[in-house]
């Protein structure tokens, strides 16, 4: 009897520390991403953010985000981007739109680290939703919608986070499905 509690409890605790190993390092874009590194050294790993990263490099805002932060990026994944009109994506990464493109990716940006748990007390306290000041100074509306947390943007566009809680040395990242828009 003895050798099969102990067996078990061996069990749990494997199953434990598995999960606490991934949950330590989640996966995004079948690669790890590792809390002791920044936000750009986990983004360039990923095969979801390919277009991101070309975007966060045509933007010039590369050493931003490897700096102390601490930052919360919503990422949009490369079908986030596939969904704007054709041909958008490539105007953007034009060095003559480059303000415009700084523009948007930092409003996917807010200052601080807002895991689910700060992103929660804050919908909590706002009463079913809360409003972020982005770095572009723009304002997001974070709401949940049944189990899901949702973003809206100020032109009315809406976004749902896929993947939450992918902690970084310098903040952290919320991965979402859809490109989000200032006014």
């Amino acid at each position: 009897m003895k050798k099969i509690f102990l067996s078990a409890v061996v069990v749990v605790a494997m199953a434990f520390a598995n999960d606490a190993q991934a949950q330590k390092n989640p996966m995004v874009g079948g690669a790890a991403m590792y809390a002791t590194k920044d936000i750009v050294d986990n983004a360039v790993k990923s095969k979801d953010h390919t277009t991101l990263v070309a975007a966060v490099k045509a933007a010039g805002l590369v050493e931003t985000l490897k700096s102390a932060g601490p930052f919360t990026v919503f990422a949009p994944t490369n079908a986030a981007f596939d969904k704007l009109p054709a041909g958008t994506v490539a105007t953007l990464l034009k060095p003559e739109n480059k303000k415009t493109l700084t523009s948007i990716l930092t409003y996917h940006v807010v200052a601080g680290k807002l895991g689910s748990k700060e992103v929660a007390a804050a919908i909590k306290a706002g009463g079913g939703k809360a409003e972020l000041t982005t770095v572009q100074g723009g304002k997001l509306t974070i709401y949940m919608k049944g189990k899901k947390v949702m973003l809206k943007d100020e032109k009315g566009g809406t976004s749902t986070v896929t993947i939450a809680d992918v902690f970084q040395s310098n903040g952290v990242i919320h991965v979402i499905n859809t490109v989000l828009m200032p006014k």
